[in-house]
């Protein structure tokens, strides 16, 4: 494992590389501590989700003190298959998001925007997400879509839309396998975004209708012209590695791609070392 320094020595400024706990599914989010200690990551991103740890901010603070590894951010639930985590409320999801982030300490929570058929929280989104970015010490980042495609045709899933440069949001999350599905120049709309992209899901896709989640590299989505953007524009976000590993055949090759994902970003972010200002 590579060493590392925890506490109060990270530079909390620096750009950091997290695994989302996805990555790892259908292992645990323990599991996904252990690996992310394992391979090198500065942190993990918490997908909230229907495993119980995942909900928990007690089980999540001691798995921060166990791996030593802090929980940069969380992704609400706000997925179909989690449409009844932390109830069925959709603001006071995202308020519990809130409450949980500070507890763990993470600073950022993932939103997507509303399904269509969510009309009464899509026509306030854009005004309560921006309310909680003013009323709270966490950012919630909402991130870029796909509408679903089938055949030919496509449905406009989310509301207000999918393509989220049409809405004035803060903070903006980009997501390389979106950009895939959606058919999206990831280029274009990260320079579209400007300085309110504060957070990047790090993935692949190809020209399917699927949500891939490849290991960057693996799909035909500009990643590494991406991180080379990022870096020449002083991006200071965190980037999450948001992959798919539920086919591996194994552990081993689960842990593969999982350290593959990080090489990838680190060939374009050299790993930083924290100082402790201990010898």
């Amino acid at each position: 494992m590579e060493a590392r320094t925890q506490g109060a020595g990270r530079d909390e400024r620096a750009m950091k590389i997290g695994l989302s706990t996805s990555s790892v599914f259908p292992e645990s989010t323990a599991a996904a501590f252990e690996l992310a200690a394992l391979t090198g990551y500065d942190g993990v991103e918490v997908m909230v989700g229907m495993d119980a740890m995942s909900q928990d901010s007690t089980v999540l603070r001691n798995l921060v003190q166990h791996y030593q590894l802090p929980i940069l951010s969380l992704h609400s639930p706000c997925l179909l298959v989690t449409q009844r985590v932390w109830g069925t409320d959709s603001w006071g999801k995202l308020d519990k998001a809130r409450e949980v982030a500070e507890l763990v300490g993470a600073t950022t929570v993932v939103v997507h925007p509303p399904f269509r058929w969510q009309r009464e929280y899509a026509k306030n989104f854009e005004k309560g997400i921006s309310e909680l970015n003013t009323n709270s010490p966490v950012g919630f980042t909402v991130e870029n879509m796909y509408p679903w495609r089938a055949g030919p045709g496509s449905f406009p899933a989310y509301s207000p839309d999918w393509d989220i440069r049409k809405q004035d949001y803060e903070n903006v999350t980009l997501d390389f396998s979106h950009t895939a599905v959606s058919r999206t120049d990831p280029m274009e709309m990260m320079r579209d975004f400007g300085e309110r992209l504060k957070h990047i899901h790090l993935a692949d896709g190809t020209d399917s209708p699927a949500d891939e989640h490849l290991v960057p590299g693996r799909g035909t989505q500009p990643v590494r012209e991406g991180l080379e953007f990022l870096k020449n524009s002083g991006f200071t976000g965190n980037i999450i590695a948001e992959i798919t590993t539920r086919s591996a055949t194994d552990r081993d090759e689960r842990i593969s791609d999982v350290r593959a994902s990080l090489d990838f970003v680190r060939q374009v972010f050299p790993h930083q070392v924290f100082s402790s200002g201990e010898e």
